[in-house]
């Protein structure tokens, strides 16, 4: 699966740097914590109802159910409240939460995660292993809150999530290709996984071409010669 993804991650590198360029990036990074709450949100529900399918193909004999599920609901208790995060660095960021919640979720970010509750309810739940490695297999570089700071002039506290995901997601994406490399799994639940994996890097890659054209108003930003980051999730 590695191998596969890393030849379709240009375009998603490429798409990552036309989102962080200088100009107009403050505009940008809001509508990227928009965007980025309407996937996050989704990440608590998804996780519990893959470990809810996992038991019940525990208990009809599915050697994957257990240790599957067992990992499933470690990973949500870890994920919980980081969509509140979200919403506070648009706080922070002068935009209006309640505004976030009321809108309709873009239609990439509801094909990013809307794929996988189809996979969970109508084929394996292993399947989510593979949005998970994607999504947290390109946690923000360590240079990027202070980059996003200096062109956007915004407080510390808008960049809450950039900063803990830079901290957090390497861990957690060893730790799911660890349980890979450990679950009993045929050949086909290996295609699912890398099916989802490769899915959710097209879909993450439009989602950031979206982001990453130029607005009609956006403001000019600093330009300071640096090359912008190519890699920034939550």
């Amino acid at each position: 699966m590695r191998a596969r993804l890393a030849l379709a991650e240009p375009a998603l590198r490429g798409a990552a740097g036309a989102l962080w360029r200088p100009e107009g990036l403050r505009e940008r990074y809001l509508a990227y914590l928009h965007s980025m709450h309407t996937v996050i949100r989704a990440s608590v529900p998804l996780l519990l109802r893959a470990a809810g399918r996992a038991r019940t193909l525990a208990g009809e004999g599915d050697p994957l159910g257990g240790p599957l599920a067992d990992h499933l609901e470690h990973h949500a208790r870890e994920e919980e409240g980081h969509d509140a995060w979200l919403l506070r660095d648009l706080a922070a960021a002068g935009e209006d939460p309640g505004a976030v919640l009321a809108a309709v979720p873009p239609p990439d970010a509801a094909a990013l995660a809307g794929a996988q509750y189809y996979w969970i309810e109508h084929h394996h739940p292993v399947a989510l292993l593979g949005y998970v490695a994607v999504l947290e297999g390109h946690s923000p570089e360590p240079g990027l809150v202070p980059y996003l700071a200096g062109h956007t002039g915004l407080p510390a506290a808008a960049f809450r999530t950039v900063r803990a995901h830079a901290r957090l997601d390497t861990g957690h994406v060893a730790e799911v290709y660890a349980l890979l490399d450990a679950l009993p799994l045929a050949r086909a639940h290996e295609s699912a996984v890398t099916v989802s994996a490769l899915h959710t890097l097209d879909a993450l890659t439009r989602l950031f071409v979206r982001l990453g054209r130029p607005a009609p108003a956006a403001l000019p930003g600093r330009e300071t010669g640096r090359s912008a980051p190519t890699r920034g999730l939550p």
